[in-house]
């Protein structure tokens, strides 16, 4: 029965399918057949009516990839990201070491009745150290405890003082939730992406009665104790020389006036930093990148450029005002091409050529070099590449508005960008670790759909900047938190920032 109900599903998908391409088809004939007629009414040319027809055709074959295509930058299935077509590792079902889990030998016996030798009768006697042995992975469920602290009093024979021991480090003054409990709610929220209302259903199955009300407060007392770390971790990105600057939108239930919030990320190698902030303008950019006087990579989209513009205006007027340099990510330049290929095939060849740059970059990570041996690589291998790619794109000839022509006017509207990699090795070529970065608010903001308050997209960009950042440093997030924690609990205003610990063993 199953079987026939899934196969009965399955058909039912094609058919949709099918009528959906059918529908996109009659739209598409009818949409000429408007275009025509308009363009006769306004008496446009032939030549400029194909050229909107071919535009619109490119347009409603991308949306048609869009529905019914896969979820990938790779092209025709072979290539990845980075335009390598490196074979996947192989996807075996053996054991895998677990060097991280507690071992437990338990000795199995024989029952007393069975300890006797079906030959001969006589008593078995047990084999010294001779055993059978097979492992297996098994769990021990999680549990909630009320620990009840009894805090020793002491007394002179004088009568004259009474002395106390001290108790636990709290959370809360009088609170009864321990700093253990709110780290594992955050972790469960803002590293596994467990929504507050979900955690107390879980929490109900192992017998702990609480509420979402309850939960979030005890985030919230976490946070205070950790804004001092959160605050010093964005001086500390951005120290860096090179930081890569991202965002992406965010959702704020309370009515605030703004009908979509971002969040803004910035990230180095080992941090990343956060901000929730109500518009994705350059004034939004100028408080993520306040002081900055490195290099920013970032894609081509205006506010930073548009932000740099008026650091140099006012570096005209002070000398205390130094603009950052702004470079260029590959990646999303290739993006532009990899959506024009399908319609225009010669785009392959400056999609091999992208391919090429990511080959040596490859080739140096998997055999680390100096700063300034990287600096000669590039200049030996990258620099022709770029050549080539430039000139592909001053010979090639393509509409404005066609997906081709968009790609390249992207392309060469940030080609100083672009090709700043070339003269400092310390720039990357892409600005992916940062797109990675924001992969779990991303993903956070899909289960939990944003945060219903501005409190809570403060205490949310506190907890996924230090949770994101333990993680690029190695360090095992639940641990980095409780250390942080209990230093500023016993020291108001302690800072402690994830590189800072030793790294988790475990992260290698």
């Amino acid at each position: 029965m199953v079987n026939l109900a899934t196969e009965t599903d399955l058909e039912l998908l094609r058919q949709t399918a099918q009528l959906l391409v059918a529908e996109n088809e009659r739209l598409h004939r009818r949409l000429l057949q408007l275009t025509k007629e308009l363009a006769q009414a306004k008496g446009n040319t032939a030549v400029q009516l194909e050229l909107e027809i071919q535009r619109l055709h490119e347009q409603l074959q991308a949306r048609t990839r869009e529905l019914f295509g896969a979820s990938s930058e790779k092209r025709n299935g072979s290539q990845d990201a980075q335009g390598s077509a490196e074979p996947k590792a192989k996807r075996g079902h053996g054991p895998r070491a677990q060097a991280q889990l507690a071992l437990v030998e338990v000795v199995h016996e024989l029952d007393e009745p069975d300890q006797i030798c079906p030959k001969c009768g006589g008593d078995l006697a047990p084999w010294a150290e001779q055993f059978e042995q097979a492992e297996e992975i098994d769990v021990v469920e999680r549990s909630f405890r009320i620990v009840r602290h009894k805090r020793q009093k002491y007394r002179c024979g004088c009568g004259e003082c009474v002395e106390t021991a001290l108790g636990p480090d709290k959370l809360i003054a009088g609170g009864r939730y321990s700093v253990d409990f709110a780290i594992e709610v955050a972790v469960a929220k803002y590293a596994d992406h467990l929504p507050l209302a979900r955690q107390v259903r879980i929490m109900g199955r192992a017998g702990l009665i609480t509420d979402t009300q309850t939960l979030w407060d005890q985030l919230w007392a976490l946070s205070r104790h950790l804004e001092p770390s959160y605050r010093a971790l964005g001086p500390y990105v951005l120290s860096a020389e090179v930081v890569g600057a991202d965002e992406t939108t965010w959702r704020l239930m309370e009515s605030t006036g703004a009908a979509k919030w971002w969040t803004w990320a910035v990230s180095r190698e080992d941090a990343v930093f956060y901000r929730i902030l109500a518009s994705r303008s350059a004034h939004s950019a100028r408080a993520m990148l306040d002081g900055f006087a490195g290099i920013v990579i970032a894609d081509g989209y205006s506010a930073y450029q548009s932000l740099r513009g008026e650091l140099e205006e006012q570096a005209k007027a002070s000398a205390s005002v130094s603009p950052f340099e702004l470079a260029a990510c590959w990646a999303h330049a290739r993006r532009k091409f990899v959506a024009a290929e399908p319609n225009y095939p010669e785009v392959s060849e400056v999609l091999d050529r992208i391919g090429d740059l990511y080959e040596v970059e490859t080739r140096a990570r998997a055999a680390p070099v100096p700063l300034e041996a990287l600096r000669e690589l590039r200049r030996a291998q990258s620099t022709p590449i770029i050549e080539d790619i430039d000139k592909w794109l001053r010979t090639t000839t393509a509409l404005p508005r066609s997906s081709l022509g968009e790609a390249i006017a992207y392309t060469v509207k940030l080609w100083p960008a672009l090709t700043r990699f070339l003269a400092n090795p310390k720039i990357p070529l892409d600005n992916n670790a940062t797109e990675r970065a924001l992969r779990g608010i991303a993903v956070g903001r899909k289960n939990h759909y944003g945060s219903r308050s501005l409190r809570g997209t403060e205490v949310a960009a506190l907890f996924y900047s230090l949770i994101e950042s333990a993680k690029l440093a190695g360090v095992e997030p639940q641990a980095y938190l409780r250390a942080a924690s209990t230093r500023a609990i016993r020291n108001p205003g302690t800072v402690t920032l994830p590189h800072t610990l030793l790294p988790d063993p475990s992260s290698n």
